[in-house]
């Protein structure tokens, strides 16, 4: 088999910006205030909005540094040797469509972008219902060979 050019710390460091992100998406909404998650002494930041959306956008950078290095990493080091696997397919479109309809929230959080009613409300919904499907596609791979991202040739 043949090893994997990226580290393990470097999965984790991705893993844990993934989380991350999902954590401080959902602090975007009131849902930690509102049921009194952020009343939990350590968990009064949830209710921050400034703040979790601060965190979110350094994490999404965090996120995109990882990313694109995968991606490099996978095209240089030679993707004909390592088919992604269907889990791996999955998950890397979801992240491609989580960038980009990230990317679209971010402008239009802009102060000189206006962007309709109907195209923020498509933009936000689509991001949330990615960030599920990922979600569902993550627990999806938790066992066997779904869980590599590509599929290790043998020599």
């Amino acid at each position: 088999m043949a090893s994997s050019p990226i580290a393990p710390w470097e999965k984790k460091a991705f893993a844990a910006s993934v989380f991350g992100l999902g954590l401080t998406g959902v602090a975007q909404m009131p849902i930690f205030s509102r049921y009194y998650i952020a009343d939990i002494p350590g968990f009064a930041w949830l209710g921050d909005f400034v703040f979790t959306h601060m965190l979110h956008y350094a994490l999404a950078a965090v996120f995109l540094y990882f990313a694109f290095r995968f991606a490099a990493t996978y095209v240089l080091a030679g993707r004909r040797d390592h088919p992604l696997t269907a889990s791996g397919a999955v998950r890397v479109a979801v992240y491609a469509a989580l960038i980009v309809t990230g990317a679209v929230r971010m402008v239009k959080n802009l102060s000189w972008v206006y962007m309709g009613e109907w195209p923020v409300l498509v933009v936000d919904w689509t991001h949330l219902f990615l960030a599920m499907v990922l979600l569902g596609a993550v627990l999806w791979a938790r066992g066997g060979d779904r869980r590599r991202y590509t599929a290790l040739s043998r020599r």
